[in-house]
This record gives C-alpha cells, sequence and structure tokens, in this order.
C-alpha cells in the first residue's frame, strides 16, 4: 500500500468514527423516535447538563454581580465538577474534558481583553466553522448529512447517483447551516452592543432547545427514506 493510500485510509476511518460518535448515529440506532432515544442521542441528562449549566452559572453570577472573574469561575468549577464525577466513576471523560477546554479558552479570552462578552467570542467561531463546512458541501456536491448517512449504513456515496436524495440530503443539510446562521445572525449584534446578559440567555435558548428539533427532523426525513427507497434503491445505478 502506498504512502498516499494508506493517509487516505486513515482520513476515511477518521471520518467513519466521527460519523458514528454524532448524535445522528446515536438517534439512527432507535428503532422509534421516543424521548429517551433523543435524551440517549444528546448524550443523556449529564452531557445535556454538561453543555448547559457552564453558560448558565456564568451569565446568572454575572448578572447579579457584574463580575466576570467570579462568573468565570463559577462557570469553571461546575466544568471541573462534572470531570472529577466522570472520572470517578470510571466514565469517558471526553464530553467532559471538552467542555473544561471551552470554559477555559471562553475565559481566557474574556479576561484577556477585559470584556466579558468575549466569553462568547469562541462559541462564534464555532458556529462559523459549521456553518462555512456545510454550504460548501452542498455547494461542491457532497451534502454532509447525506455522507453521515452513507457512512452510517455502510452504502457510501451510492445515494450521490440519485438526484432526488442528492436533493433531499441537500436540503437537510442547508436546514442545520440555517440554523448555525440564525445563532450567528442573531447573536452577533448583542456582542458587538455589549449586552452580556440578552447574549448568554440566546446563547442558551439558541443551543439546546433549537438542535434537538432539527436532529428530529433530521431523523424523521432520513428515516422515512430508508423505509421508502431500502438500501437497493440506493445503490448507484451502473
Amino acid at each position: 500500500m502506498s504512502g498516499d493510500d494508506a493517509h487516505k485510509d486513515a482520513v476515511g476511518d477518521s471520518v467513519r468514527r466521527a460519523a458514528a460518535s454524532s448524535n445522528l448515529a446515536n438517534l439512527t440506532a432507535a428503532d422509534t423516535l421516543t424521548g429517551r432515544a433523543l435524551l440517549a442521542a444528546m448524550g443523556g441528562v449529564r452531557g445535556i447538563l454538561e453543555a448547559v449549566l457552564p453558560g448558565l452559572l456564568f451569565l446568572v453570577v454575572f448578572t447579579v454581580s457584574q463580575q466576570l472573574i467570579a462568573a468565570i469561575v463559577a462557570a469553571g468549577v461546575v466544568g471541573v465538577l462534572f470531570a472529577v464525577v466522570r472520572l470517578a466513576q470510571r466514565q469517558s471523560l471526553t464530553q467532559a474534558l471538552a467542555g473544561l477546554v471551552g470554559i477555559a479558552l471562553s475565559a481566557g479570552l474574556a479576561l484577556l481583553n477585559d470584556k466579558p462578552e468575549d466569553y462568547y467570542v469562541l462559541g462564534f467561531w464555532t458556529n462559523g466553522t459549521y456553518l462555512a463546512a456545510l454550504l460548501i458541501s452542498v455547494l461542491i456536491g457532497w451534502p454532509l448529512v447525506g455522507v453521515v448517512v452513507g457512512l452510517l449504513t455502510g452504502e457510501g456515496a451510492n445515494w450521490r447517483g440519485h438526484r432526488a436524495l442528492r436533493r433531499i440530503y441537500g436540503g437537510i443539510t442547508l436546514v442545520w447551516a440555517a440554523m448555525f446562521a440564525a445563532r450567528l445572525v442573531v447573536q452577533l449584534p448583542l456582542y458587538f452592543a455589549g449586552n452580556v446578559e440578552a447574549l448568554g440567555a440566546l446563547r442558551l435558548l439558541m443551543g439546546v432547545p433549537l438542535y434537538a428539533p432539527v436532529l428530529v427532523a433530521t431523523w424523521l426525513v432520513v428515516s422515512a427514506i430508508r423505509r421508502r427507497t431500502g438500501p437497493r434503491e440506493n445503490a448507484e445505478p451502473a
């Protein structure tokens, strides 16, 4: 095997692992859509708390005290507690550590510029990166939702041989892009206005409460496609 082939295989394996660990993969594994399946796909109660509670505490503490350091300490303490609990229970630290890194980077930006609103800058870059990746994937004819579904079902890129499927997957991918775009459109003006309280509140409201319906809608559409076409019809025509 040549070096290029080995590199391509490594990249392919990385993409497959990323797809398999996605929330869509976890939800797709469920036979029926239930509240429990949706909750599990989003990391369970603990996963949601790990995603929401640090930001909520930052917002509440800053709103009450108007002290940046106090708000950062509150967010950091709860992040550390989540990591300690997972470590004590010998569970995966990936999500908790990712949260800690995010808190540390956000806190560093806010402290560096002495601007509380800079605590949310990392989120803008994250949303912008996802938005760009999703839009580019549609423009080049490889919508990311289709790529993920192909990897999860083992059908690879066969869906690209069907115009209808390309359009559907492209449409779903654009829905995800619209979600990230909406976050930027709504939240960036608040950031530039220095309105930390409104920015923090909308950041929470446009997080899990907005993400969950988009995830459910994606699951419903993909499941309907799978039931209607089946794996054979998804195969690329000769």
